[in-house]
């Protein structure tokens, strides 16, 4: 019998292309998409740390719309019609090409499949429909139970309780370095995503493995001492 009870993922970043809203209306915002795109994400990020720092909870869509609202006047754009249809465009999640491979790859083992979120729960119950992806997960948890973000170990806590299982017993899989750091330290098995190649985080944990795909932080998770039958 598996040692592992469940394995729940990350969503925006990991199981979803944050990047995609822009790339489709790349020909609306021209040569500003991409700083556009990547101040979008990194706000989106840092207000939800300095959120939880501030003990100020919002829902993940207002932050997101926050974050936009920087990112478009750092670019120096100002219309409505474009934030709007940029914010709807959001909505319309892709998945990346590793997601399914991996979740079928779990529901042959016989575990438990998740996503975990700092998105609030109309928000990522919609990506999980709109992705197709509904039919492939056991749950889908978000945050705002905690009532605050990751990586506050309470939020990790939540995850667990609501999977009626501990820590110990739970695999994490994240492409948000910082996240896998915050798992780790509230005891999940967590591994590491790391498509661009990029330098371990120096926080206090570290992910159990860092590894390039989904596919292989599944391979990884059910191979590791404890997880085999």
């Amino acid at each position: 019998m598996l040692s592992l009870d469940a394995m729940i993922f990350d969503a925006y970043g990991t199981l979803f292309d944050v990047h995609a809203a822009t790339r489709r209306l790349a020909d609306r915002l021209g040569p500003r998409a991409s700083r556009l795109s990547d101040l979008w994400r990194s706000r989106q990020v840092q207000y939800t740390w300095l959120r939880a720092c501030m003990e100020q909870y919002a829902p993940f869509w207002e932050v997101t719309s926050e974050a936009l609202d920087y990112a478009m006047e750092a670019v120096d754009l100002r219309d409505d019609t474009l934030k709007a249809d940029l914010l709807a465009t959001y909505r319309q999640v892709e998945p990346y090409a590793d997601v399914l491979p991996a979740l079928d790859a779990l529901t042959t083992a016989g575990v438990r499949r998740g996503v975990f979120s700092n998105a609030d729960p109309a928000m990522l119950t919609a990506a999980v429909e709109v992705s197709g992806l509904a039919s492939r997960l056991d749950a889908v948890i978000s945050v705002d139970g905690a009532g605050t973000f990751k990586p506050r170990p309470a939020v990790y806590a939540h995850a667990v309780q609501q999977l009626t299982t501990t820590p110990e017993r739970t695999g994490f899989v994240t492409a948000n370095g910082w996240d896998a750091a915050g798992a780790s330290a509230a005891g999940l098995r967590a591994v590491w995503v790391n498509r661009a190649g990029a330098p371990v985080e120096r926080l206090p944990a570290r992910p159990m493995a860092v590894v390039p795909s989904l596919t292989e932080a599944v391979t990884t998770l059910l191979s590791s001492p404890g997880s085999a039958p």
